[in-house]
């Protein structure tokens, strides 16, 4: 029966220290992975005859402002369907260049889900056959997920806060 740590020795024994930050929150194997082995460590865990994680179940980005120099985080989720395990992985790229190879050779279901990651947090997934706006309007200059504007618009005052009992 596989389990979180025969997956975590075999990723360790293949790409030894420069796998991270191993944690099993909530019992699901998380690590991080630099962001220039990502296809590498995709392609492992789906041809590792052992593991066969043959299913890209979420892909999305988290912006981590305080976190200079990676500021954006892509994360993999992937799914064992045959031992019915599932996995996260992350890989950390700097805002200023958030370049990150897309996996869209390997899973076909990363298509759309690299657009939308592009399309909310402007993550350029190299070697993506499609990279356009897929829910934003394509005039959009900015990207809306990123945590770069104020929660709420101070001058506004059409929202009074005797109106709403603050």
């Amino acid at each position: 029966m596989l389990t979180n740590e025969i997956i975590q020795q075999k990723l360790t024994d293949k790409f030894g220290d420069s796998l991270t930050d191993w944690q099993v929150p909530f019992g699901m194997l998380t690590f991080t992975a630099p962001k220039e082995i990502n296809l590498k460590v995709l392609q492992f865990l789906f041809d590792e005859p052992e593991l066969k994680f043959n299913f890209l179940t979420d892909l999305q980005a988290v912006h981590y402002p305080d976190n200079k120099g990676a500021e954006l985080a892509v994360v993999y989720h992937l799914h064992n369907w045959v031992d019915n395990i599932r996995i996260r992985f992350k890989v950390f790229t700097d805002i200023n260049q958030p370049d990150v190879y897309s996996a869209t050779a390997l899973y076909q279901s990363a298509n759309f889900m690299e657009r939308e990651t592009y399309d909310f947090y402007g993550v350029n997934f190299v070697g993506h056959p499609n990279l356009i706006r897929i829910l934003n309007v394509d005039e959009m200059d900015y990207f809306p997920m990123r945590k770069e504007f104020p929660l709420e618009d101070q001058t506004r005052i059409d929202k009074d806060d005797d109106m709403f009992g603050r």
